[in-house]
């Protein structure tokens, strides 16, 4: 079996600066990639089914993005004949806001692309993956990104080192309702990337979350605690919430501090994803 990582996204910030005529919001964000990954493994086969090879807990059929993702490149790329066993080792939390789904879907389209032999190029495989959702473009695009549109307009940043401690609260938070809350605002000014510092973004969706799920906003205020830290945020619609640091060293420090009840991990920032070369 050919094995493959499927890293987890940060949000350093996220502006709504509006809504389409469509329904979908107008965003402007920065995606980071950290070095805390899902495990993909893939056993091709020809008989033209395609199948995860394990159960995930919490994993749905409907939410199983690795299954849509390769069914959707089999049938655009004709090849109904080859078919793929999955076996996904979980560590990014569900629904935390976080990209696992996301992540999962654009490595079996990375994946896959090679181990079929289908070859596309970055950006075919970039619009194939926006039908899965508006996340799966930024892990195929490989790069930290200043992102707009949708998510799907993406442009290269790059970002200085740092880590993070990331916190998984116990719950998950609906992207749907987050968005469709009356209590969203959607009138951020937009931003240019030549002229922003990190210190001016926020995340317009943090209010909402933490009207649904409080325990986000304390864990948010018990990380804005930590000493040395210089951003500290809530990821996409949550409900993982984290705080930067310059070091490895002060990361750990401050997860040393988590109360008991709490948790999380730390991760560097990547410089750029780990298939970004495929």
């Amino acid at each position: 079996m050919n094995t493959f990582p499927a890293p987890a996204k940060l949000n350093l910030f996220l502006h709504v600066i509006g809504r389409r005529d469509d329904g979908y919001h107008l965003l402007q964000t920065v995606f980071r990639f950290i070095g805390y990954s899902d495990q993909l493994s893939f056993n091709i086969t020809n008989d033209g089914v395609i199948r995860h090879l394990n159960l995930v807990p919490g994993l749905t059929d409907t939410d199983d993005l690795c299954v849509r993702a390769a069914k959707l490149l089999q049938k655009r790329s004709d090849k109904e004949m080859l078919g793929v066993g999955i076996h996904l080792s979980k560590n990014i939390p569900l629904g935390g806001g976080l990209g696992g789904g996301s992540s999962d879907a654009a490595t079996t389209l990375i994946a896959l692309n090679r181990l079929w032999e289908i070859n596309w190029g970055r950006e075919r495989l970039m619009a194939l993956g926006l039908e899965l959702g508006a996340d799966v473009p930024i892990f195929i695009y490989g790069k930290n990104a200043f992102a707009e549109g949708v998510g799907e307009k993406l442009e290269v940043i790059d970002l200085p080192p740092a880590w993070y401690v990331v916190l998984t609260p116990p719950v998950q938070i609906p992207t749907a309702a987050v968005f469709a809350s009356k209590e969203l605002t959607r009138n951020t000014i937009p931003i240019k990337i030549a002229a922003f510092s990190m210190a001016q973004g926020h995340n317009d969706l943090e209010p909402v979350a933490m009207r649904l799920q409080p325990v986000i906003a304390e864990w948010l205020d018990w990380l804005k605690g930590r000493h040395g830290s210089t951003k500290v945020a809530m990821s996409g619609s949550g409900s993982c919430v984290f705080a930067e640091f310059p070091s490895e060293s002060a990361a750990r420090e401050a997860l040393r501090e988590l109360p008991d009840g709490m948790s999380g991990f730390i991760a560097p920032g990547l410089a750029r994803h780990p298939l970004s070369d495929f």
